[in-house]
């Protein structure tokens, strides 16, 4: 969901006081500022699936769970993303209206214009969160999740779900069929059709 580059240089304070005022979102990125395109309804179904889930499973928790637009500053990437859902257990993301320093869960649906990014530049950066346990990319143009866990040599292991699989999130302890995340979510409809 990341553009072009829209302005010069910024710093984080900058972007951080700038931002707010914006009516596009915009990801921060060592200095430069993208702005955010539009989703598509099964994108927008998918997040909304997983974060009822997630929200629901985790109530009685002191988890919180987040969707789309609260940031995750990665702060030795000099960066700000926002993912499609966010977990986080720790106290210190309390402090913060608007920020995520220290998620658990990371999840991002996969867009053909995004795909690449998610899974590369983007994924090296939440890498370089030590709270991080699991980065999940759900497809948005066909049934397909990768869990990307990080294993207790700190390696990241992928484990891939079909649909006819059980996802399994250890993170937050959540187990879930992979057709539930795609409820209602119709695939190939096309712009502009009734």
């Amino acid at each position: 969901m990341v553009a072009s580059p829209q302005l010069q240089w910024m710093s984080p304070q900058e972007y951080l006081e700038w931002e707010p005022m914006q009516q596009l979102r915009h990801e921060y990125i060592e200095g430069e500022v993208f702005a955010m395109t539009g989703g598509t309804k099964p994108h927008n179904r998918i997040a909304g699936n997983l974060y009822t889930a997630l929200d629901s499973h985790l109530a009685q928790s002191s988890c919180e769970v987040y969707i789309s637009d609260v940031k995750v500053q990665v702060t030795t990437a000099n960066s700000y993303c926002y993912p499609d859902v966010i977990v986080t257990y720790d106290l210190r993301d309390r402090e913060s209206n608007s920020i995520v320093q220290h998620p658990c869960l990371i999840v991002e649906v996969l867009s053909p214009s995004t795909e690449a990014y998610d899974r590369g530049g983007k994924f090296a950066r939440y890498r370089q969160l030590e709270t991080l346990q699991e980065y999940v990319l759900i497809d948005s143009e066909q049934i397909g999740v990768e869990c990307f866990r990080r294993n207790e040599q700190g390696l990241w292991v992928l484990y891939p779900y079909a649909t006819e699989d059980t996802i399994t999130l250890t993170s937050v302890g959540l187990s879930l069929p992979v057709t539930a995340l795609y409820r209602q979510v119709k695939f190939d409809a096309k712009e502009g059709e009734n």
